[in-house]
């Protein structure tokens, strides 16, 4: 019986690729916004108001991702950091108080064409779009993660099969649209769809306490 040992060599090489932003166009459509400036600016002061004083703030971000139905992705990055509402905040007393309606309920991504803008005293989206989901008046359900110990993260993926210009997004407490709890609302530069596409919203509440 004959052995041999045959010896082995080789690389491995790995490449990452990263989706394309949308352009400086839209980017300067998006960031130019006072909301969104003024959402930016905001954010970096109340975590350094907590810090500071040890006051409690919450504050929150939406990042978006377009897919394509060719495969294309377009990443847009953070597109608003506004803004938690009074009926979001209400609840998230309620269910301290008495544990009903419970805040890990709010795990819905609505998105939609209305341009007002976010207000604390919002209730719903300005336009929430219906016949242009996949299924109609549906809202996409969220996995909700915890990336890191302050931060609460719900990732929605909602399909299109039709075209529009979204620029609202929200987070709720109910699948079908029209109705629910809004705790969360952004606007942000119109994002064109058409069926087969698809987003994904990836929305971030991080509570912040001093240190």
């Amino acid at each position: 019986m004959i052995s041999r040992t045959l010896p082995m060599k080789g690389t491995l090489s790995a490449q990452v690729t990263r989706a394309p932003g949308p352009g400086l166009a839209w980017k300067l459509r998006n960031n130019l916004r006072p909301s969104f400036w003024m959402g930016w600016l905001f954010v970096m002061l109340a975590h350094a108001l907590s810090r500071l004083t040890g006051i409690v703030t919450l504050t929150s971000q939406l990042s978006v991702r377009l897919r394509r139905a060719s495969g294309e992705w377009i990443d847009y990055g953070v597109v608003s950091r506004r803004v938690i509402t009074d009926t979001g905040v209400a609840l998230l007393v309620d269910d301290w108080q008495a544990g009903t309606p419970r805040i890990n309920g709010m795990n819905y991504h609505g998105c939609g064409t209305g341009v007002g803008a976010e207000a604390a005293g919002n209730t719903a989206l300005g336009t929430e779009s219906t016949t242009i989901l996949n299924p109609d008046s549906t809202r996409a359900t969220g996995t909700i993660t915890q990336p890191t110990a302050p931060v609460v993260q719900s990732v929605g993926v909602v399909t299109f099969d039709g075209a529009g210009a979204i620029t609202e997004h929200g987070i709720l407490n109910q699948a079908a649209t029209g109705g629910g709890v809004l705790w969360d609302r952004s606007v942000f530069a119109a994002i064109n769809v058409a069926g087969g596409d698809t987003i994904t919203f990836t929305y971030q509440c991080t509570i912040t306490a001093g240190t």
